[in-house]
C-alpha cells in the first residue's frame, strides 16, 4: 500500500511531465505561427508588387494618362467588390508605385522575407531612390519595427549618414554592397549630427553633466548612436609612461566588430581633439583590441565644428569622426535646409578632389612621357 509521501511524489512527477510537453507544444505553436505570418506577409507583399507591375506596364504603359487613371477606379471598383478595401484606388496606386521604386523582383523576394507591407508604405512616398534603398535595406539587417522605422524617416537619418554626403555613383556602390555582403560600414553608422535632446539639459551644463546626463539616460542615448552599440565603460582609464588618461565613454559596435571610443566636447571642434582620440585608439588598439575586431574607431562629439579644419585633418584616416550633437530640438524645415548645404558642399569638394587627382595624374603622364622620349633621343656628339 503506497503512503501519503509517494502518492504526493507520483502526482507531482504525474504533472510535471505535461509542463515540458506543453512548453515544448506553445513553442511549437508559436514558431509555426511566426513562419506562417512571414511567409503571407511575404505572400502578399509580391502580390501587391505584382497587381501594380501589370497595371503599370498593361495599362498604363509606364504613363500617367488620364484614361489610364480612369481604368484604375473601374478595376478598384470591382475588386474592392469581390476582395474587399485593401483594392481601393488608393491601395492600388500604391502598388503601382511599389513596382516603379522598386523594379527588381529578386530585390523585393529578398526585402519582403523582412519588411512587411506597411513598412513599404512608410518607404515609397520618399522621393529620392538612394533614400528608398537605404532604409529598406537597413530595416531589414536592423530589423526596425514599422513604428522605429518612421522614426528613424523623421529624424532624417539618411541625411545625417555620411554616406548621403557622397557623389550618387558611390553610394549606389555601398548599399549594393550592404545588399549583397550584408556588410555595414561606419559611413553607414556614425550620424551627424546626433539628436540629444533627452538628455533635458538646459542652457548652461558642464561637461561632467553631459556625460551623467548620457549615462541616466544611456538606453535612449544607444538608440540614438544606432542599433548594434554595446555599452562598456565610462572614464575609461589609460595609463601610459606613468600618466593617467580617461576615455569619456567605450563601446562595441556588433557588426563593425570594433570598439568606438567616444569623446564628449562642450564647445566647438579643436585641431589638438584629434591627437588626443589618436593616442587612445592606438592604445586600445593595443591594449584591448581582440582577435576577429578590426582597428577601433573613434567619435568625437561636439557642439559645433568647421568643415575645412576637418578635412585638411584628413581624421577619417585616422578612424576617427567628428560630429555635432543637439540638446534642443530644430524645426525640420531648417534641418532639411541644414543638410541640403551640407551634402551640396561636401560632394562638390569631393568632386574638385577628384579633379585636382585627374590633373596630377595627367601632369605625371606628361611627365613620364617626356622622360620616356628624351631617353630614347640620341645625344649629338660634340
Amino acid at each position: 500500500m503506497a503512503t501519503k509521501k509517494q502518492s504526493v511524489t507520483k502526482k507531482t512527477s504525474a504533472t510535471a511531465a505535461p509542463t515540458v510537453l506543453l512548453d515544448d507544444l506553445r513553442h511549437l505553436i508559436e514558431e509555426t505561427r511566426q513562419g506562417v505570418a512571414v511567409a503571407v506577409n511575404a505572400a502578399l507583399t509580391l502580390l501587391y508588387w505584382r497587381i501594380g507591375k501589370r497595371i503599370n506596364e498593361e495599362i498604363l504603359n509606364g504613363q500617367r494618362a488620364d484614361y489610364g487613371k480612369q481604368i484604375v477606379a473601374t478595376v478598384s471598383q470591382e475588386l474592392t467588390r469581390d476582395y474587399g478595401k485593401g483594392f481601393s484606388y488608393s491601395a492600388l496606386t500604391r502598388m503601382i508605385k511599389f513596382n516603379e521604386a522598386f523594379p527588381q523582383t529578386t530585390i523585393v523576394a529578398t526585402l519582403s522575407q523582412h519588411l512587411s507591407w506597411s513598412h513599404f508604405c512608410e518607404i515609397l512616398p520618399l522621393d529620392n531612390p538612394l533614400q528608398r534603398d537605404f532604409y529598406a535595406d537597413m530595416c531589414r539587417i536592423e530589423r526596425w519595427s514599422v513604428r522605429m522605422l518612421r522614426q528613424k524617416i523623421d529624424s532624417m537619418l539618411y541625411e545625417r549618414t555620411a554616406l548621403s554626403r557622397k557623389p550618387e555613383k558611390l553610394i549606389e556602390q555601398e548599399l549594393a554592397t550592404l545588399r549583397e555582403e550584408d556588410t555595414l560600414t561606419p559611413d553607414l553608422v556614425f550620424r551627424d549630427p546626433y539628436f540629444l535632446e533627452f538628455l533635458g539639459l538646459k542652457d548652461t551644463y558642464a561637461e561632467k553633466d553631459l556625460e551623467a546626463a548620457i549615462l541616466r539616460e544611456m538606453e535612449a542615448f544607444i538608440l540614438e548612436l544606432g542599433v548594434g552599440f554595446a555599452f562598456l565603460e565610462r572614464q575609461k582609464r589609460i595609463t601610459l609612461d606613468s600618466d593617467d588618461f580617461y576615455l569619456d565613454l567605450l563601446f562595441f559596435h556588433r557588426r563593425l566588430q570594433r570598439l568606438v571610443a567616444v569623446e564628449l566636447k562642450l564647445g566647438a571642434f579643436k585641431p589638438a581633439y584629434k591627437g588626443q582620440m589618436e593616442l587612445y585608439l592606438r592604445w586600445l588598439d593595443k591594449y584591448e583590441r581582440q582577435e576577429g575586431e578590426g582597428p577601433p574607431v573613434g567619435i568625437i562629439l561636439c557642439a559645433g565644428k568647421k568643415q575645412e579644419q576637418i578635412e585638411l585633418l584628413e581624421l577619417g584616416k585616422s578612424g576617427i569622426h567628428v560630429a555635432e550633437y543637439l540638446t534642443h530640438s530644430l524645426p525640420k524645415e531648417v534641418m532639411q535646409k541644414k543638410f541640403h548645404k551640407a551634402v551640396t558642399l561636401a560632394r562638390k569638394r569631393l568632386e574638385n578632389t577628384d579633379e585636382e587627382r585627374s590633373n596630377r595624374a595627367k601632369v605625371k603622364l606628361l611627365d613620364d612621357n617626356a622622360s620616356r622620349k628624351a631617353a630614347k633621343t640620341p645625344r649629338k656628339k660634340s
